[in-house]
């Protein structure tokens, strides 16, 4: 392990853009199918692996969904969650907001209330055993339509877990205009969440544009096509709009050919707020930790220039003031292992 490698792994992180299904490491995977054996998900490590193959993002909603077919029961909730707090532990990470997708659950037979119940179990646990501090944002899987927007803002609105902090979209963006989602938006910051959806991902600067006129965005989940438009990207610097980059996923799915052509340079010199995330990471083969080093590479980011991008990301979430001091503290504090 180089130095900066060292740095990074002992670093106190925040992370904004991840998604609570798309973190079951292989091992949560191999423990959720050998409880569901008649899934056809396999439980071996190495045929997981095999499994875990995509070549593009239609191919890797697929996978992710078969996934959510092995969450089946509360426990089954409780038991991923868990579990990726404790894959975040053991990478320095204090503080998450994990985008979550009740629809999926509750339409797959697991009652709102139940669903609620076992996040909440996971995130006190989690807090109280790693001293990890999980929120959560609801997002809707655009695909679904209106009807998965309802049903996301109902349990957001009517169940109302108290580790909600934010509203989201995510899934396809081709033929779900941001704007079509809008009253349910509406709802959601009238009753004090934040919004935080995908958007200009796979379509170009208008989905942007869409999500901050029409959704009100606080900020934007992935956001890559913003440098294709100066006026947008002054728009976000202006507004202190923060992009939630994922350099591993957008090479994944195809949205950038080559990391070392990822429009994150472009962002930063026109001083588009960006922080760094891992998205789906045991799906797209990386850790928290190996974005940072991504970006040191692609930003030219010192020690020091990385304790300011982990600060900066504390700055941009929704932590409780307490968290947002106690993290920003042990930020400040940290010195790396001699």
């Amino acid at each position: 392990m180089s130095d900066l490698e060292s740095f990074i792994a002992g670093l106190p992180k925040a992370e904004l853009h991840v998604h609570q299904v798309g973190s079951a490491s292989p091992r949560i995977v191999a423990d959720l199918a050998a409880r569901h054996p008649e899934r056809g998900v396999p439980a071996d490590p190495e045929a997981l692996a095999e499994f875990f193959t995509f070549a593009d993002f239609a191919e890797f909603i697929r996978i992710y969904l078969s996934v959510v077919d092995l969450i089946r029961t509360g426990e089954d909730v409780r038991l991923l969650t868990y579990g990726v707090a404790e894959e975040m532990a053991g990478q320095t990470i204090r503080y998450a907001e994990l985008t979550v997708t009740p629809y999926m659950s509750v339409v797959g037979g697991i009652p709102a209330e139940e669903f609620c119940e076992a996040i909440e179990d996971a995130r006190v646990a989690a807090e109280r055993d790693l001293g990890v501090v999980l929120r959560w944002i609801f997002d809707i899987p655009a695909d679904f339509g209106t009807s998965a927007a309802e049903l996301t803002a109902s349990v957001a609105l009517d169940v109302a877990p108290p580790g909600l902090v934010g509203f989201g979209i995510g899934g396809s963006e081709l033929g779900f205009p941001r704007s079509m989602f809008t009253p349910w938006f509406d709802r959601a910051r009238a009753a004090g969440l934040h919004s935080v959806p995908h958007a200009g991902e796979t379509t170009g600067p208008e989905t942007i544009w869409d999500a901050v006129r029409e959704l009100g965005a606080e900020r934007i989940g992935h956001g890559t096509s913003c440098t294709r438009d100066a006026a947008l990207m002054a728009h976000l610097r202006e507004n202190a709009i923060t992009v939630e980059v994922s350099p591993t996923s957008n090479l994944c799915t195809g949205v950038v050919s080559d990391l070392a052509r990822h429009p994150i340079r472009e962002m930063v010199a026109a001083g588009v707020p960006v922080t760094i995330n891992s998205d789906d990471p045991p799906m797209f083969g990386t850790t928290l930790n190996r974005e940072y080093a991504i970006a040191a590479e692609l930003l030219d980011l010192d020690p020091s220039r990385l304790a300011q991008l982990a600060h900066r990301t504390v700055t941009a979430s929704f932590a409780p003031a307490d968290v947002r001091r106690r993290v920003l503290t042990e930020i400040d504090a940290y010195r790396p292992p001699s």
